[in-house]
């Protein structure tokens, strides 16, 4: 049961770093810095202060930096990659009780490639929008990512059942 809850919480978190990098990333921080949320070995670090105050300014700044005009496109194509990287890192976070041999392949192939695919179709949802409305559309689309991104890690800490539900129905 613990492991169906970690690989729960793991993709919940993956699907929360396709809207929004560092958000994820932050809360996940302060859940393991006070001590809420267990890290599995070798992502102790993400509980850190350093990385709790660095998470934080990331978050700021990447909140910020997409309700610039045209910026945004810039950082959808620079974030793809990244959010592949950061999924699977959040879900081998999240499998406290797996073997490493098991662990990371899981974590690349789910964690990557959910962020992968939810940052994909958002980016591409963006373009739409852009397209259609001339870019004037984009502050509310990117308050909207980032509400998914904090709704979605909210709910992968709370209620892990939920967050897999609502990732699979993003997927779908």
């Amino acid at each position: 049961m613990e492991t169906a809850l970690s690989l729960m919480l793991g993709l919940g978190l993956a699907a929360a770093v396709g809207f929004r990098i560092f958000v994820p990333f932050l809360m996940v921080s302060l859940a393991a810095h006070t001590g809420h949320l267990d890290l599995s070995d070798g992502q102790a670090w993400i509980g850190t202060l350093p990385a709790l105050i660095m998470f934080a300014a990331a978050t700021l700044a990447e909140i910020a930096a997409y309700h610039l005009p045209w910026f945004d496109h810039l950082l959808d194509i620079l974030s793809g990659p990244a959010a592949v990287v950061c999924g699977a890192i959040l879900m081998a976070s999240a499998a406290v009780d797996m073997e490493p041999l098991v662990k990371w392949p899981v974590a690349i192939i789910a964690g990557g490639g959910t962020a992968g695919l939810i940052r994909g179709a958002s980016a591409g949802l963006r373009v739409g929008s852009t397209a259609l409305t001339g870019g004037f559309a984009n502050p509310g689309f990117t308050a909207v990512e980032t509400g998914g991104s904090l709704t979605l890690t909210l709910l992968a800490l709370l209620v892990p059942v939920a967050a897999l539900v609502l990732t699979a129905l993003l997927l779908i």
